[in-house]
């Protein structure tokens, strides 16, 4: 295998491992040494990339990397100094763990991912924290693609990872599931968490790839582990379910083979993955045996208008937009009231879609968010205002990072500057 792709192995392998690594760490030596844990995780793939492509890929690729994180957070404990007695108890503990062959199994609750995940939920942290800590630490996400869910900036997610950190080092938080009957309390945290992993992975806010299925499917597992837990096992719980699958579904022609991003109406609905949209259709009737309807219900359900049509032509946006009127009387979201303007053009028509734009009160934090001006863009250029949709797309061009992104606004570009042409030819 040459260089470049044992080193693309690498990197894909320590994506996927990364937050289990951290997880099953932190589970044995404490939350009080998270970063501890991150540390040493890095340093094991540092030595992976240093010595895989010179002796050869293991057989066990994972458990190699698992290996050589215990080794170096053991050899970091045997080096600290000034150890009080619980310390020592923890280093005890540690030892014993290290020396145990056979790796961990994370097919039931007592997954490590999602004990972590409760711990980072802890009601002495905050909830900006709470999800920090847990998109950054067990779901693997960089900075910058946190500071994207949350619409925010790179460095202000920074501040607020080192601040979470210092906080679980203060407390000295406990590895250990809060009692059943708090678990409730915490899986609104950890719900939210899970979606917003699905969405990163559904599109994806850097890199080179515009999906990244493999935190699609991870969101997937962990939260159809929670659908078997009975003190998890909540409506709200299985809408969220019912919101992946019926968008995973698609994801097989979100892209061409060219890499090239294709919109709803252009995708080849023959492709889309049929058993996932059947199971997430019977988790949504689950879903629907509660009292309580959550905006995990309502995006459900707008996925299932989606990927129940037929075709484009037979879309119930009607439907859709009152479904998305529920959605925005339930949360702030600007990012649900963006979605809902698109709704509103295609009944109402592009005008409608712009005053609908317009009028979302927290519109400011959609101006460094790309998708919010190619939606303006495309509706100016629907009612024939080229100027204004080519500063829409000269915007949004700028930026987006992902390479299908930046293609199809360059696109919309082309077409805008021939439009203006051939009116110039005409005149």
């Amino acid at each position: 295998m040459q260089l470049h792709e044992t080193s693309r192995l690498a990197e894909g392998l320590f994506r996927q491992e990364a937050g289990r690594l951290v997880a099953v760490l932190t589970a044995r030596l404490g939350t009080h040494h998270l970063q501890l844990a991150e540390d040493v995780v890095q340093e094991a793939l540092v030595r992976a990339l240093q010595t895989w492509p010179y002796h050869g890929v293991p057989e066990n690729p994972a458990a190699w990397l698992t290996q050589a994180a215990k080794n170096l957070a053991r050899d970091h404990l045997r080096r600290e100094q000034r150890w009080n007695a619980k310390e020592k108890s923890i280093t005890a503990e540690s030892e014993r763990w290290f020396s145990m062959a056979g790796s961990e199994t994370h097919e039931t609750f007592a997954d490590d991912t999602l004990r972590m995940m409760f711990v980072c939920f802890h009601p002495q942290l905050s909830t900006e924290s709470q999800m920090a800590i847990a998109l950054r630490t067990l779901c693997g996400l960089s900075p910058a693609e946190i500071a994207a869910a949350f619409l925010s900036s790179e460095s202000a997610i920074s501040k607020r990872l080192v601040r979470a950190r210092q906080r679980i080092q203060e407390l000295e938080l406990p590895f250990v599931l809060p009692e059943i009957a708090d678990l409730p309390d915490r899986l609104d945290g950890v719900l939210a968490t899970l979606y917003l992993l699905f969405n990163e992975g559904y599109k994806a806010s850097g890199g080179e790839q515009l999906v990244r299925e493999d935190l699609c499917y991870e969101a997937i597992r962990l939260t159809a582990l929670l659908t078997e837990h009975a003190a998890t096992q909540k409506p709200r719980t299985y809408a969220l379910l019912a919101l992946m699958l019926l968008n995973a579904a698609r994801l097989p022609s979100r892209t061409n083979e060219a890499g090239k991003l294709l919109r709803l109406h252009e995708q080849n609905r023959a492709t889309w993955d049929q058993s996932l949209i059947q199971r997430g259709i019977r988790c949504l009737g689950q879903a629907a045996q509660g009292e309580t309807l959550s905006e995990y219900h309502i995006e459900a359900g707008i996925a299932a208008c989606h990927s129940t049509a037929p075709d484009d032509a037979s879309t119930p946006w009607s439907r859709i937009l009152a479904l998305y009127d529920q959605l925005v009387s339930l949360t702030t979201s600007p990012i649900a009231a963006m979605n809902r303007a698109v709704a509103v053009a295609r009944v109402h028509g592009p005008q409608a879609g712009i005053d609908a734009l317009a009028e979302i009160s927290s519109r400011s934090k959609l101006e460094s968010y790309h998708l919010y001006h190619v939606i303006r863009g495309t509706f100016a250029a629907e009612l024939g205002q080229r100027h204004v949709a080519l500063q829409s797309f000269s915007l949004a061009e700028k930026l987006a990072t992902v390479p299908a992104e930046r293609a199809f606004i360059a696109l919309r570009i082309r077409e805008c500057e021939d439009q203006n042409n051939n009116a110039s030819e005409v005149l």
